[in-house]
């Protein structure tokens, strides 16, 4: 997607943190018990735009990301512990990225990457999702993907969240809209041939920017820029859980769960981004990733606890703060 300017960003972190009363942390972090997840930063020079997210099954402590836009066709295994790049994997198989959003991890130790935003506004004809093993070993080197072409059953939109389910293997993927996207289905197996059409399913009430199951299936997370929901996974549709206590970011556009489902990792565009953990609602110490009514963060009720993007008025109040923010610097700039 087009990147937001670090004033812009900073903006809308000081609106953000305006309305919900709390401190103005550019900069964030989390304090987490001995063992458990923690924060790192990405120091790759070459990782500027991370737009997805996936933990590794095969390496633990090791993330996959990737670049926004046309960086082309490669994928970064980046070590939590000390934020360095250990394997960068080239794909080859696939033509030229158009404008890589996400990626996530399948049955099978299959990484699927999502070549499937659209920073046209939703006029490309077709997108692209790419499949490929992880690798077990971490090294540069190239490796064969599989390519897949997909279309829309409703015509053609821009999207930055892909999503498969680690028992069933079905790719599922939630467009990108301001007012709130949909959840979009795909055939229960792609075809290299011909064009996967995905069907569109249930509301997603949020302006989101990734996703990711959880290990066991039995969850969906989605983020935004400003928040986030937990759906239960029931008969493959989701019910609405959660509220979800995302970080703020300068422009948060991925997430992924910890392997043991206990811990969301969310991370963000930019050079020297961080990555943040935060536990799930309502996950219990053995890191479970279950979350109940009564857990951090969970609904009060059918329409509450649905954070700034579940409310469109504060969503609209957001905006134009931030922008009144960034029109007053560009003012005291230009006076400087």
């Amino acid at each position: 997607m087009r990147s937001l300017t670090p004033l812009a960003g900073a903006a809308l972190l000081v609106a953000v943190s305006a309305l919900s009363g709390g401190a103005v942390v550019l900069s964030p972090g989390t304090a987490v018990a001995d063992g458990a997840p923690h924060a790192f930063t990405i120091k790759d020079p070459r990782i500027k735009e991370s737009s997805g997210l996936a933990a590794s099954r095969l390496h633990p402590g090791i993330y996959w990301t990737h670049n926004d836009s046309d960086d082309g066709p490669y994928i970064y295994a980046v070590d939590s512990r000390t934020g360095k790049t250990v394997a960068t994997v080239t794909l080859t198989g696939v033509g030229r990225p158009r404008d890589v959003e996400a990626i996530s991890m399948g049955p099978g130790n299959t990484l699927y990457v999502g070549d499937i935003g659209d920073n046209l506004g939703g006029s490309w004809p077709h997108v692209w999702i790419y499949k490929l093993p992880e690798p077990r070993e971490l090294h540069d080197e190239t490796v064969r993907a599989t390519q897949y072409t997909v279309q829309y059953d409703n015509g053609p939109r821009d999207a930055e969240a892909l999503m498969v389910h680690p028992k069933t293997g079905r790719v599922y993927i939630v467009d990108k809209n301001e007012d709130g996207g949909h959840l979009y289905e795909g055939p229960a197996t792609l075809s290299p041939s011909g064009t996967n059409v995905f069907k569109k399913g249930a509301p997603i009430d949020l302006w989101v920017t990734d996703g990711a199951f959880s290990p066991d299936g039995e969850h969906l997370a989605v983020r935004g820029y400003f928040g986030g929901i937990l759906y239960d996974w029931r008969g493959d549709r989701p019910v609405r859980k959660a509220r979800l206590d995302v970080p703020m970011q300068n422009q948060g556009e991925s997430v992924t769960y910890t392997p043991d489902g206990g811990t969301l990792m969310y991370g963000s565009e930019g050079a020297q981004s961080e990555v943040v953990p935060e536990r799930v609602p309502g996950a219990s110490g053995s890191g479970s990733g279950s979350a109940t009514a009564g857990g951090s963060g969970a609904d009060g009720d059918a329409s509450g606890g649905k954070g700034l993007e579940g409310n469109y008025g504060k969503g609209a109040l957001v905006l134009l703060i931030a922008l009144a923010l960034v029109f007053g610097a560009k003012k005291a700039v230009r006076r400087k």
